[in-house]
């Protein structure tokens, strides 16, 4: 269900708001009047982007919160309630990844990452559900990236934590339903490659330097989504065409699409540069307030790899269509 009353009317939780998609989200329904709840580790960053917000029009409130702890998550509701009166959406952003392969990924490095982008959501799902029904109804948005349906070598905890998350909202969506609680949505939102400061945060095991597989997508984009998915909410929604893209060849033609995934991501994510290990912001919070990571030069690879995406798009069409004959 859509919610209760106007976007400029309603109160609205953003987690992992420091940064990145976060911060854009945040400034967008800002920018609409709604009063924006901002959630992150770092409270210098979250104050930055809390008085960007106010400058877009929208009232701000900035709670340092560790989604990792149910308590602090629990405190953040109960400050968004004091602050305005209600919850009317909750967006579960909060992410964090360390890549390399699995078996040399820290044991405790993979167990944050579980600890933020899987139970941060559960933790946030926990927390507004009973405002979301006490206003009325509302929507939860969870970003679960375009890795939440395909995978991508060197990014197996973070692999895990989008599927999981994905797994997660389809179930309380169903528990709702049957329960008669209609009045609350669950949305998941699949990007693809987005302009981040999140790959040069990132845990970094490789020996070289992390880079986003183009195209990549500005955060803005991302932002819309899930103004749009608040406004009108849906079960899923991508954000960027090459998500949609790679999910429906997964789906179509899923061996032949993770071998041809797997050998681009390979030869993508890894940039030139050597660079030393680190646990990057897995454990710390993330320095930066900014929206974007720097990584706007990598759309200009938009037209090649749109060309090798369609390729690879007309060979799984050739693949189905042989089935196909195959089998008639």
């Amino acid at each position: 269900m859509p919610l209760t009353r106007s976007l400029d009317d309603s109160t609205v939780v953003v987690t992992g708001a420091s940064s990145g998609i976060g911060a854009a989200t945040a400034c967008a329904l800002a920018r609409r009047g709604a009063d924006v709840v901002l959630a992150a580790r770092s409270a210098d960053a979250l104050a930055e982007v809390a008085e960007r917000c106010r400058r877009s029009g929208g009232h701000a409130l900035a709670v340092p919160t560790d989604v990792t702890d149910p308590a602090q998550v629990e405190y953040l509701a109960a400050r968004a309630v004091a602050q305005f009166g209600r919850i009317d959406a909750w967006v579960n952003n909060a992410a964090v990844s360390a890549v390399g392969l699995f078996d040399e990924i820290p044991a405790d490095e993979f167990r944050r990452v579980v600890e933020v982008n899987l139970l941060g959501v559960v933790h946030g799902t926990r927390a507004a559900l009973p405002h979301l029904l006490a206003s009325g109804g509302g929507v939860v948005v969870n970003n679960a990236s375009v890795l939440a349906e395909v995978a991508m070598p060197y990014q197996s905890a973070y692999n895990a934590t989008k599927h999981g998350i994905r797994g997660f909202a389809d179930t309380v969506r169903q528990e709702l339903r049957v329960t008669g609680r209609h009045a609350v949505s669950i949305c998941t939102v699949l990007p693809a490659s987005i302009d981040t400061p999140f790959f040069a945060h990132a845990a970094n095991h490789t020996g070289r330097e992390l880079t986003p597989p183009p195209p990549v997508y500005p955060p803005e984009l991302v932002a819309e989504t899930i103004v749009r998915l608040i406004r009108r909410p849906r079960r899923e929604a991508y954000a960027g065409g090459a998500a949609r893209l790679l999910g429906l060849q997964w789906r179509l033609a899923p061996a032949l699409a993770e071998r041809a995934l797997g050998w681009y991501a390979a030869r993508t994510q890894l940039g030139p540069t050597a660079r030393p290990g680190g646990s990057g912001n897995v454990f710390r919070p993330d320095a930066t307030a900014e929206p974007e990571g720097g990584w706007h030069g990598r759309r200009r690879h938009l037209v090649r790899v749109g060309t090798a995406l369609g390729l690879a798009a007309a060979g799984t069409a050739a693949v189905l269509a042989r089935r196909t004959r195959s089998e008639s």
